[in-house]
């Protein structure tokens, strides 16, 4: 691999100089979208056949990958502005690290719904879902449309990318009031059909967090995961139960009441 200290020729004598120490630097530098090249060189040298290995043994594969692990990675975001433009280039690259780190520089606010739709489309494994989902989709005004939308597509990804969207806006929107969530309920008892494991898993994580909100919301969790259970099906029986193990657990009453 590539000394991580390598400067990369060609990009501005101030990015240049912030790019190479990512374990040590926190200031943030202005990157313009004709600086692409250079921050996928940066990510290549950071990959490792080891790390494109390691992901593959979670179910985190890709047709473009570098083998970049989590830290770098965020890292590196850390030292960029939030950037839509560069954001949008990264993501046109098919990288699977350039897309991760796109969700994590883009700017919320400038997002878009056919840009969710765009995106959404290209997921092709669950780390990508699960970023551009609990760091930029839910902080959108259009998250709990875009939940409801996808979780009744028939793609894997995209169904997974609806539920999860529930769970993050479960954890990260602490303001929203208890009927957005019971919106949630019908699509994910039927979603608790869904035999694929990463969509299975999706819901079973949306039942956990919407359930651990408040008291309520968790009586309400309860008697859903009941109704999943008595479907029978393994996947339904396994969302519910591992649902209702948590939910009912001393330390979650505990903390609600």
């Amino acid at each position: 691999m590539k000394n991580p200290s390598m400067p990369i020729p060609g990009i501005s004598n101030r990015t240049r100089r912030l790019i190479p120490g990512i374990r040590h630097h926190t200031r943030r530098a202005k990157f313009r979208e004709s600086d692409v090249p250079h921050i996928l060189k940066r990510l290549r040298s950071l990959g490792s056949r080891r790390n494109i290995e390691g992901m593959a043994r979670f179910g985190i594969t890709s047709r473009k990958v570098f083998g970049v692990g989590t830290t770098p990675l965020r890292n590196l975001a850390r030292q960029i502005d939030k950037n839509h433009a560069l954001a949008a280039q990264l993501w046109k690259s098919g990288w699977l690290e350039a897309r991760t780190l796109a969700s994590l520089i883009d700017d919320p606010s400038q997002v878009t719904p056919v840009q969710m739709d765009r995106w959404v489309k290209d997921f092709d494994n669950w780390a990508v879902c699960d970023a551009c989902c609990g760091v930029l989709f839910d902080k959108t005004p259009y998250a709990v449309t875009k939940a409801i939308q996808w979780c009744k597509d028939k793609r894997e990804f995209v169904r997974r990318a609806g539920f999860v969207m529930m769970a993050e806006l479960a954890v990260h929107d602490k303001k929203a009031p208890d009927r957005v969530f019971e919106r949630f309920f019908p699509h994910l008892k039927r979603g608790a059909t869904d035999n694929r494991n990463f969509v299975k898993k999706a819901v079973n994580w949306a039942v956990r967090q919407i359930g651990k909100r408040n008291l309520k919301l968790n009586k309400k969790a309860i008697r859903l995961s009941k109704e999943i259970h008595a479907f029978g099906t393994s996947s339904a029986r396994w969302i519910a139960s591992d649902a209702l193990r948590e939910l009912r657990s001393p330390s979650v009453q505990k903390r609600l009441r």
